[in-house]
């Protein structure tokens, strides 16, 4: 892996990428030229080309031609502007799935989805792969040293739509897995406890994916396929990066989807195999902060960048087409989502799409040169933001420090959402969300880590809902603890193993000694009716009877049959102490909680302001402080400093108007502690 490569380094000259998906096959090439003049107007110094190319460049079985996409990778090189080249492989030409109907995915069913979109294909299907990789063959021969190509780009949104497919060809590909994974039968038998409900496999054959049954599923079978899965389509990415690198020394990625509407791969094994972290992001209007979730991809994002500066491959200018209500920006929003995840340790920022779609699916998805053209807000804040990114220019290549790691797993989210569980109401991510954006109210920057992470640097680690928990990553909860970290637990966690078997001995679990506390039952409660806390707030989705072997009461119940029982708790384990909320909390308490674990533990806890964002970036000597207003109304921050989008200096305090952004740079003097050779804290990539 060449994981020396620099998002900076994409752009040719070391600058922040600002770039977009640009798909010339949807237009005359009398249009292109007026496209390049307009991405030299913008600053666009990247663009990602032939992410659906396959039908253009393949129309029939083994012919192909090149002349199009040949001219616009010329076209490009000869105006400076560089090129993520797609694979092409993202979704099937006509002629191939008419030809092969068998490699069509099919849904736990038995129903095929029909071709008509896009990924219609079976990620296991042989068929596919021997296409898909003869196409990858000829497109990396022709372009793999041409003087545009920056980067591979493997496929598109690898599992956005066909992550899961219950086809025979994956029943058997799983029942391969399957093998290597557990070896004997009877190892998988006793991994997903078959002696329940006369499961037992007498024979590999018996064996299938999670199909719809009548009644609720085997829950192990059901996470092992969610990891199976997970790990087809990263070897699919494996076979079209090997095929690349057989004929170019370019690095090699593709977008991951971290969102809170994407849950099917565990990214923590696939952030190994990326020469670049790249992420694709739109703001969902279907939650309550949209801007808080938007921040916690890019923490995210950047804890499968160990630290290291990431891409933003695709956002969005305006509304996307996909969401019940597809909300335009506002005034200056464009900006803040933007340089948000350049806060957050973006190298480089990427648009769906450059010119909008007159047709398709998308032809209402917003765009960097929008259906009214250049005489549009759209457009002006497209060339606004491109010249905002040459004023940063001098942000490359710094990073993020935080104090604070929030613990995060895919595979926990895919087994806590199972059915058959203690509550319907209590969905993984949604307080996941929760307790990340508790710690954004607090001001608080934070490190997204996988189960297992060191912890050493970090002097709090927030666990929210941890429902599953292998033996040692508690142990390095707990270790870590010991050793004068911090550590704030949330409910349902540490309650099963990886074979989703329950740790026995009474909750929660994995975590019960460090907690020093014994819960032998769960109440949930209906949303309707809360319970009272005894500090006036209220308890609500859930509650269970605490029974304190060691640890000390902070808040208790004030209502129910368990009135007077602790619904949070604090346990001084060595040097460290353990928090416990056995419920969900009011966010305001939450967030009071959670900054009075900080203050003990020693972190550093800056000015909080209600909607102001602060987020710092460390490198070259300097601090760059950047200051993020979604409120209404102007806002002060106390810093020193050059601010950069408008030159001016500031001795003391940085006004920031209502809506806008500003960042500052320190005066000199900061230790240069961090840098692209750090990968510091080990965020990711645990094996599972």
């Amino acid at each position: 892996m060449a994981r020396t490569t620099t998002v900076a380094g994409l752009s040719g000259t070391d600058r922040l990428v600002y770039g977009c998906d640009y798909n010339p096959e949807q237009w005359d090439p009398s249009v292109w030229h007026e496209d390049v003049r307009l991405m030299k107007e913008a600053g666009v110094n990247l663009v990602a080309v032939n992410i659906f190319g396959w039908a253009e460049l393949e129309p029939e079985e083994g012919i192909f031609r090149f002349e199009h996409l040949d001219a616009v990778m010329d076209l490009l090189a000869e105006n400076g502007i560089g090129v993520n080249l797609g694979t092409g492989t993202s979704s099937t030409p006509a002629w191939l799935t008419t030809a092969h109907p068998e490699l069509l995915p099919r849904t736990a069913d038995g129903t095929a989805r029909w071709p008509g979109g896009r990924q219609a294909f079976c990620p296991s299907s042989p068929v596919y792969r021997d296409h898909a990789l003869a196409l990858v063959e000829q497109v990396s021969a022709r372009y793999g040293s041409h003087p545009a190509l920056r980067l591979w780009h493997v496929s598109n949104e690898i599992g956005c739509h066909n992550s899961l497919c219950y086809c025979d060809v994956s029943a058997e590909a799983f029942r391969g897995w399957l093998r290597d994974r557990y070896g004997t039968l009877d190892a998988l038998n006793a991994a997903w406890g078959t002696a329940f409900w006369s499961q037992r496999y007498s024979a590999w054959d018996q064996v299938l994916p999670p199909r719809l049954t009548l009644s609720a599923t085997n829950p192990t079978q059901t996470l092992d396929f969610n990891r199976f899965s997970s790990d087809e389509l990263l070897a699919h990415y494996s076979a079209e990066e090997a095929a690349l690198r057989r004929n170019s020394d370019a690095p090699v990625t593709t977008n991951f989807m971290v969102a809170a509407h994407i849950r099917n791969q565990d990214y923590w094994s696939w952030a190994p195999e990326m020469d670049v972290i790249a992420n694709d992001h739109y703001l969902d209007h279907r939650l309550d902060t949209p801007h808080a979730e938007l921040a916690f991809a890019a923490d995210t994002t950047r804890g499968l960048a160990q630290g290291r500066p990431w891409l933003l491959m695709e956002h969005s200018t305006g509304a996307v087409n996909w969401q019940p209500r597809n909300i335009a920006k506002g005034p200056g929003e464009m900006l803040r989502n933007s340089l948000t995840h350049l806060a957050r340790g973006a190298d480089g920022l990427c648009f769906f799409q450059w010119r909008a779609s007159l047709q398709g699916s998308e032809k209402f998805h917003s765009a960097m040169l929008p259906h009214a053209g250049t005489d549009s807000q759209i457009w002006r804040d497209v060339v606004e933001l491109g010249s905002a990114l040459g004023r940063l220019r001098e942000i490359a290549g710094t990073t993020v420090h935080a104090d604070v790691a929030l613990v995060f797993s895919w595979e926990a989210w895919w087994a806590h959402d199972q059915e058959s569980h203690p509550s319907g109401d209590v969905r993984y991510i949604e307080q996941v969300h929760a307790a990340y954006k508790a710690l954004w109210d607090a001001g608080l920057t934070v490190d997204v880590v996988a189960p297992g992470a060191d912890l050493s640097a970090y002097k709090l680690a927030v666990v929210p809902n941890l429902y599953l928990v292998r033996a040692e990553h508690a142990a390095v909860i707990s270790d870590f603890v010991t050793n004068g970290g911090s550590v704030f637990v949330t409910f349902f966690s540490g309650i099963v193993d990886e074979n989703e078997r329950v740790v026995p001995g009474g909750y929660p679990g994995a975590f019960r000694d460090l907690l020093g506390i014994r819960s032998e039952e769960f109440f949930p409660l209906d949303p309707a009716h809360p319970l009272p806390l005894d500090n006036g707030s209220l308890a609500s989705l859930w509650s269970e009877a605490l029974r304190l072997t060691s640890a000390e009461a902070v808040l208790h119940y004030a209502g129910g049959h368990h009135a007077g029982t602790p619904a949070v708790t604090r346990n001084r384990v060595g040097a460290g102490e353990a928090w416990y909320s056995a419920t969900v909390l009011d966010g305001g308490v939450l967030t009071d909680l959670l900054l009075r674990a900080a203050v003990t533990a020693g972190v550093q806890v800056p000015e909080a302001q209600s909607g102001l964002e602060t987020v710092t970036r460390r490198g070259n000597g300097h601090e760059y402080v950047f200051l993020i207003n979604h409120s209404a109304e102007d806002r002060k921050y106390r810093v020193s400093g050059l601010e950069l989008l408008t030159s001016e200096a500031s001795a003391d305090v940085v006004t920031v108007p209502a809506g806008a952004v500003r960042v500052v740079r320190t005066t000199p003097g900061i230790p240069d502690t961090d840098g692209p050779d750090q990968g510091r804290k080990d965020a990711g990539n645990v094996s599972h």
